[in-house]
């Protein structure tokens, strides 16, 4: 039986007697330009290939001993020719391996793309407007708070110049989500609510890196779609997400089992092509290409590693409760979540301001947070692993997910809080990190 907690990036003897589930992922996942004919077959040949290796060292040990140098250079010359075809045949099956997805949970709705998603729950009231609510990027540019025009002359498209109280309002997100994810009184109240089984330790905050080694960003899974990253001639790419430097803070490391759970809230800067969305979401600063986040991420132990995720998801809610916008949460299906992801959970939050695919409705749900868990798949492509207090050793479990998306939750701020004369109230919960402002003023220069 398929144990989800001690396969992951996925082990060769794994997918030798599960092919069927491999395949199944695989399939589930769009993912099937992967060859697991292929990769099996390279496994047998290299495992062929390592026990000639043996064999030959062995008889080279007999011909020294036996002082046969004939038959010692013979078997040199043999040696050298397994070691390089068992090079050979390790290259492309690694190439492979990790172009395998991770196993989805069990509880994992299968679906071809976003459509296959099932709402878990929802929470908030949907304001009723008395006037016809209008999108951020009208809000912005009447209050001079956002600038796409300028940047695009200055940048391109998809960026823009934040300003005013509204970049104010941005600092205070990152103050808010701080004082929640690293006061440990906090958490209590957020995994008492939940109802979680979980170590209430706080969150170490970080200012991460925004540019790494891309063989490290590989080991992370997360450097395909490469058309998505910015990657320089110097061999560095710029990072997607906090997430991205944060999870190889214990690359090659061996950690003992009591100091998990190991958890970190990552700021930074991110970086992102949007390659796969012409034309999509160009106004305001829903998709930009430069955009600013916190993120959580954490090392625990396999059977803590679903309970980890949900504590990951009630600190999402609880953010977003703060502000008071109405949200809901989704599970992602498997045609919609990452290949390395084994359970994914995004929160969608309602933009009164926007409209759907159709065009006909003026409301939609859009996503600004996402959970991500990987149970040990990332950790065994960065060498992350826990010691036991018997001595076994074991890839750690890994969890990642959005605290704000600072855009975004700006956004739903801006179209949840206008009022009719086209101000922008401030929430109280960000209150007191702008100095008791109490709506976002126009910028006047």
């Amino acid at each position: 039986m398929y144990d989800c907690f001690t396969h992951s990036m996925l082990d060769l003897q794994f997918i030798r007697e599960n092919p069927d589930i491999v395949r199944a992922a695989i399939k589930n996942k769009n993912k099937e330009e992967v060859d697991l004919e292929r990769i099996i077959a390279l496994g047998d040949e290299r495992k062929k290939l390592a026990g000639s290796i043996d064999d030959i060292n062995r008889l080279r040990r007999e011909a020294q001993a036996a002082r046969d140098g004939e038959a010692g250079k013979r078997l040199k010359d043999e040696l050298r020719a397994a070691e390089e075809k068992y090079q050979e045949v390790e290259k492309e099956l690694v190439s492979l391996l990790v172009k395998i997805p991770n196993i989805p949970s069990a509880d994992t709705p299968v679906g071809p793309d976003e459509s296959g998603n099932q709402v878990v729950r929802q929470w908030g009231q949907i304001r009723e407007f008395n006037f016809e609510p209008k999108a951020h990027w009208d809000l912005g540019r009447s209050l001079g708070l956002i600038d796409n025009e300028k940047a695009a002359e200055v940048s391109g498209a998809r960026f823009t110049y934040l300003k005013g109280d509204l970049v104010l309002m941005q600092f205070a997100l990152i103050q808010l989500a701080m004082s929640v994810v690293t006061s440990r009184e906090t958490l209590k109240v957020i995994i008492e609510k939940a109802g979680l089984n979980v170590s209430d330790k706080p969150f170490v905050p970080v200012v991460v890196p925004v540019m790494m080694r891309p063989q490290v960003m590989n080991r992370m899974a997360r450097l395909e779609p490469r058309d998505e990253r910015y990657v320089f001639d110097d061999d560095t790419v710029l990072v997607g997400s906090a997430e991205h430097t944060l999870g190889p803070l214990h690359m090659d490391e061996v950690i003992p089992e009591d100091r998990l759970p190991m958890r970190y809230a990552g700021y930074s800067t991110a970086f992102r092509r949007e390659a796969g969305a012409a034309g999509k979401d160009t106004r305001g600063i829903l998709r930009q290409h430069q955009f600013d986040k916190i993120e959580m991420e954490s090392f625990c132990l396999p059977e803590d590693g679903y309970a980890e995720q949900e504590l990951f998801v009630a600190v999402q809610e609880h953010l977003m409760q703060l502000l008071n916008l109405p949200y809901q949460v989704i599970i992602a299906c498997t045609g919609d979540m990452g290949g390395p992801d084994q359970r994914q959970f995004d929160i969608e939050t309602w933009m009164p301001g926007q409209r759907g695919a159709d065009n006909d409705q003026l409301g939609v749900y859009r996503e600004t947070q996402t959970s991500d868990y990987m149970g040990g798949y990332q950790a065994r492509r960065l060498n992350s692993r826990i010691k036991r207090a018997d001595g076994t050793v074991e890839p750690v479990h890994m969890n990642d997910a959005t605290a704000y998306a600072i855009g975004r939750t700006l956004i739903a701020i801006m179209e949840n809080y206008q009022q009719e004369d086209g101000s922008i109230a401030v929430p109280e919960a960000l209150r007191p990190y702008m100095g008791g402002r109490e709506k976002l003023e126009k910028v006047a220069i």
